[in-house]
């Protein structure tokens, strides 16, 4: 339990040591979202963050076609400008 506290003009949440290493907000970047029911406080999600994982899992259930499979094995190159 905890309550907000004055910090200049603003109010705050102090949230213990315990929670931020269970929740993993550890020097995360924050975002709040509000809701009906009051306010979540979430790691802001970097665009494409956990897709390697989700694509790892879907392949473990679905075996990836041939052409999926070249796809996904070709190497990441950084051959210059891309033209186009």
């Amino acid at each position: 339990m905890t309550t907000l506290i004055r910090i200049g003009n603003s109010q705050g949440v102090r949230i213990p040591k315990a929670i931020i290493e269970q929740a993993k907000l550890e020097g995360q970047e924050l975002v709040f979202k509000i809701s009906d029911e009051g306010l979540t406080i979430q790691p802001v999600q970097k665009p494409r963050q956990g897709w390697k994982k989700e694509f790892d899992k879907i392949l473990k259930i679905k075996e990836a076609d041939p052409i999926d499979q070249e796809w996904l094995d070709a190497p990441l190159t950084n051959n210059g400008e891309w033209e186009w």
